[in-house]
């Protein structure tokens, strides 16, 4: 008796074993599924982002003229960029005194994307003749690379004797970030080391690249800042409510 006790339960235990191997089959060949749906899903990615690089080229090409006039607009408004500048957050502690000097010289801004827009970008400062510096154009330029290297190409001013002091040399960055109206705003053009794409990050290229380029105007009538107080006063009324809410509550309280 014992032994057919043994016998049925080995029999009972083969279609456990039967049920795991069905039950691993099965989630093998849904991983597998899952797997194609995942290939497909990557390939209409790269197409989606392939189609997004497409429509960016070609509105960048009819951006440009629109671009255009807009810079002989700001070219008829005296100080333009200066104003602009300074009235940027980000941007305003980086100019010393001298550089805000220069830039009264500065008549327009450009940022152009490479055709391959993500190939990278450079951005130009044009200035009248100055007392300053021989150039006419300083452009800095952002290379991407297929290896995940960005190349950083900037142009050597030419100082007019006795101004070079304008551009000193640059002091010792932590991060990516530059030490702010320490050293002229000039010097940026000269910070061209190479750098992995993973860590590239020019703070300055890319707050004028993507905030303060596409709408100068908002800094120049200091809307920004405008902005900011509206939020605050309304801020402070609510607060201001809220009190006049509490005292009531007090004085209903008391009677």
């Amino acid at each position: 008796m014992v032994a057919d006790k043994g016998k049925k339960s080995k029999t009972l235990e083969m279609p456990q074993d039967d049920d795991s191997d069905h039950i691993d089959g099965e989630l093998v060949l849904s991983i597998e599924k899952l797997q194609e749906v995942q290939d497909e899903l990557e390939k209409v990615n790269e197409e989606a982002s392939d189609k997004v690089l497409e429509v960016e080229q070609k509105y960048n090409e009819i951006r440009k003229p629109v671009y255009d006039r807009r810079n002989e607009i700001i070219e008829t408004i005296p100080d333009f960029w200066l104003t602009a500048f300074l009235s940027h957050p980000s941007l305003c502690d980086l100019l010393t005194e001298e550089d805000q000097k220069i830039f009264k010289y500065l008549y327009s801004l450009d940022v152009e994307d490479f055709k391959d827009v993500k190939l990278g970008y450079s951005i130009t400062f044009n200035f009248k003749e100055n007392p300053y510096f021989e150039d006419s154009n300083l452009t800095k330029t952002f290379t991407f690379f297929d290896d995940g290297t960005t190349k950083i190409t900037g142009t050597t001013i030419k100082w007019k004797e006795g101004m070079g002091a304008a551009n000193r040399v640059p002091q010792e960055t932590k991060g990516n970030k530059r030490p702010l109206a320490c050293e002229s705003f000039f010097s940026w053009f000269g910070e061209t080391q190479q750098k992995d794409l993973a860590e590239f990050g020019d703070e300055v290229a890319e707050i004028i690249k993507e905030d303060l380029w596409p709408n100068p105007l908002k800094y120049f009538n200091n809307d920004a800042d405008e902005e900011d107080l509206e939020g605050d006063e309304d801020g402070e009324e609510e607060n201001g409510d809220n009190e006049d809410d509490d005292d009531e509550d007090s004085n209903e309280g008391d009677n």
